[in-house]
């Protein structure tokens, strides 16, 4: 797809950050855009952004693991602007960080529910509208570096987003007849509110095995400030639906990212290849080690503040030493 004027476009999350950037590229593009998010001062803030550029942005306030919600959302859409939309970018997600072994119920069920309900949902809801409207289009989803390999801190995470990458290829292969075209952008961090997502965490899900207060969000906001600006992760997006690209990986050399991912997996495959693996892994931690200054680094203060650690009183977590 290279036209985008006039184009409906309906995106999750998309009052802040990663989704908040595409807003805005794909405004500047031409399309019409729903801004779809759970939080309402985001959505006040974002409008307030668009009414200064006098731009066409709709405005719902989505629970995204709510379906019946998003089948009122769908329908409010065709009500505004006439058609179900021609793209949807599925790109709201939540993350809390923890030891996998201290994973609850309810850890996994709001992650996941999120990372991965809420695409399901998404295409579940517009899939069949795009297909009946006829008029083919794009649908992109926002995955994650992390869904290429497990993370002993963010397992609920990183399953959800290894099940979005395969997720979006079987209907990259189902939805080409119909002339919609699929991509699955795969960042790693980006400068977004990603922290603050324990702020939406329903209360039936609130029991989680991880440590999580004032301190160890203020050193997750600090984690992902060194990811990529989301103005210019759209423009990436952009350029991979021009190029009808499955895997958007903003990285200068995707192929060797890629590369080292499938090492990896072979590595796993034998005797051999396990004890690879563990000495790249434990020169991968010393390098990331050094590149946050090391002991002294300022992430020191994350440690001691508990973040990635479990909540206090599982007492039968083990303090993690190396690799595995």
């Amino acid at each position: 797809m290279k036209d985008f004027a006039g184009k409906i476009l309906f995106i999750t999350g998309g009052a802040s950050g990663a989704g908040f950037g595409q807003a805005k590229v794909f405004s500047e593009a031409g399309c019409k855009i729903v801004i779809a998010d759970i939080r309402k001062d985001h959505l006040d803030e974002a409008m307030a952004y668009f009414r200064d550029k006098k731009a066409e942005v709709h405005a719902i306030q989505l629970d995204i693991t709510d379906r019946k919600a998003y089948a009122e959302a769908a329908d409010e859409v065709e009500k505004v602007y006439g058609s179900p939309p021609q793209m949807l970018f599925n790109t709201a997600g939540v993350n809390a960080f923890g030891p996998a072994e201290a994973s609850t119920f309810e850890d996994y069920d709001w992650v996941m529910g999120v990372c991965l309900g809420g695409v399901v949902n998404g295409m579940v809801t517009f899939v069949p509208r795009m297909i009946q409207a006829g008029k083919g289009g794009y649908i992109a989803a926002t995955s994650s570096m992390g869904g290429f390999m497990g993370g002993s801190t963010t397992a609920p995470y990183s399953a959800a987003k290894a099940a979005v990458n395969n997720l979006m290829e079987s209907y990259l292969q189902a939805l080409k007849p119909y002339g919609i075209g699929v991509s699955c952008l795969c960042p790693g961090g980006i400068r977004s509110n990603i922290a603050e997502a324990s702020y939406t965490r329903p209360k039936h899900l609130e029991n989680t095995g991880y440590n999580i207060n004032e301190k160890t969000i203020e050193y997750m906001h600090y984690h992902y400030s060194f990811g990529i600006d989301p103005v210019e992760l759209a423009q990436i997006l952009k350029k991979g639906i021009e190029n009808e690209q499955f895997f958007i990986i903003p990285v200068p050399d995707p192929e060797k990212m890629l590369q080292g991912i499938v090492e990896r997996i072979v590595n796993y495959a034998t005797p051999e290849g396990m004890k690879r693996q563990v000495e790249l892994m434990k020169k991968h931690m010393e390098e990331m080690r050094k590149r946050m200054g090391g002991d002294d680094g300022p992430m020191k203060g994350a440690a001691e503040s508990g973040w990635l650690k479990a909540r206090q009183d599982l007492t039968w977590v083990k303090e993690r030493k190396g690799p595995f």
